[in-house]
């Protein structure tokens, strides 16, 4: 991996004291693969997930997704925490063809050991930690926020501003990168400013 981006690619603003990353489709390229877990285990069930809805739900956990596409297709589910888990070990079963975001993990790179790092995800801490691993980047981060440790979540704030606590830096000096509406839409509660890293993936695809 590279140990520093070039300058051009991304700075930070005047007065950062902390950088929080998203995991999944931010340093993880792991989109693709999530999807296809939920279209197996959905298919089972009869309830449709359409690729641009996908998208649309980045960054809110599995058990809200599941609850949220039942009552959207009218079909009932009777054991979310089941459906839960035959999403996540599908997932988990193809980790090892997870590969880094190239342009933001350079970035974590860069700062690492100059600025706090945080990664807040709206993923599982099992998933989110293993995914980390897989890149072998976990330890790079100070703190690590995850579904099982807020009540609220994307795109409310709480996600983002317990990182924040838990680096002992105030919310208006984070950035916050990430690659979905919801998650850009959180932070803004948040106070922080964003980077969205949509358009770095492009630029590099």
């Amino acid at each position: 991996m590279s140990a520093r981006p070039e300058p051009h690619v991304w700075t930070p603003p005047a007065g950062t004291a902390g950088l929080i990353f998203d995991c999944d489709g931010t340093l993880a390229d792991t989109m693709p693969a999530h999807y296809r877990a939920w279209t197996a285990m959905l298919g089972r069930h009869g309830i449709p997930f359409p690729e641009t809805r996908f998208y649309e739900l980045g960054g809110v956990p599995t058990e809200k997704i599941i609850r949220i596409l039942a009552e959207e297709s009218g079909v009932p589910v009777s054991d979310v925490g089941a459906m839960v888990r035959e999403k996540e070990t599908a997932f988990l079963a193809n980790l090892h063809a997870i590969r880094p975001l190239e342009a933001v993990v350079a970035t974590a790179a860069a700062y690492r050991g100059t600025l706090p790092l945080a990664v807040a995800s709206g993923g599982y801490r099992e998933t989110i930690t293993r995914t980390l691993d897989q890149l072998g980047i976990r330890g790079w981060f100070d703190a690590m926020v995850v579904a099982e440790d807020t009540p609220r979540h994307k795109p409310e704030p709480d996600v983002f501003l317990e990182a924040a606590r838990r680096l002992a830096v105030p919310a208006g000096a984070c950035v916050v990168f990430e690659d979905t509406d919801i998650g850009l839409e959180a932070a803004r509660r948040a106070g922080m400013a964003s980077v969205d890293v949509r358009e770095w993936v492009r630029r590099s695809g």
